[in-house]
């Protein structure tokens, strides 16, 4: 495929990924863009198709806005889905093998959906889509998501332990756990300080 055809793909991509993001800073396009830059630093160090990883990472979160409390399906899976259905309207011209790669990406990169990445490019966006959620900007991700929800400091406290701090062994590149270890110092700094102030008020 001709670099200039790949770019006019991309843009389109880019534009559905917009158009279908929420707008807020917690799981909205800001999110898939910084998800998006990162999957193609790390991955221009292992060797992945940076041109299949860009399409995934900016598609990755697009089934949120479709994804409600009632939804028997993980927003992965339904992004997997309108992305599927976005190359199929759009006339998107990409090879079977490069389609099923970015659809397994997709549907690979959720904590929840419990499906293990196994391609390249599937284990580089995991693993960036959970270090967005460590460090400065995974902590305010995490209050700002627990606000939204009308959640209590308590349970912001409950998806640190439950979830954020579990996050770096769920990491399957060297790359990412080097830039994980930072991070989540970060946030173990802050679950710290939070517990032992918590525990004080109760005294």
């Amino acid at each position: 495929m001709e670099q200039s055809e790949r770019k006019k793909i991309l843009k389109r991509v880019e534009q559905f990924s917009s158009d279908n993001s929420f707008k807020d800073d917690i799981h909205g396009f800001k999110h898939t863009k910084r998800v998006c830059n990162l999957s193609l630093k790390i991955g221009k160090t292992v060797g992945a198709d940076l041109f299949i990883l860009r399409i995934a990472a900016l598609m990755h979160d697009i089934g949120r806005t479709k994804e409600d409390e009632n939804s028997v399906k993980n927003h992965a899976e339904i992004s997997a889905e309108m992305a599927l259905e976005f190359f199929k309207n759009g006339n998107i011209k990409l090879k079977e093998n490069e389609i099923e790669n970015i659809i397994h990406s997709i549907k690979a990169h959720s904590f929840s959906y419990n499906l293990r990445p196994e391609t390249l490019e599937a284990m580089v966006l995991s693993d960036v889509d959970k270090l967005d959620a460590l460090g400065a900007i995974g902590l305010y991700r995490t209050i700002g998501f627990t606000v939204k929800n009308k959640g209590s400091f308590n349970e912001v406290i409950e998806h640190l332990d439950n979830k954020i701090l579990k996050l770096d062994q769920k990491l399957f590149l060297d790359e990412s756990k080097e830039l994980a270890t930072k991070r989540l110092r970060i946030v173990e700094a802050f679950y710290k300080e939070a517990k032992q102030e918590i525990n004080h008020e109760m005294k």
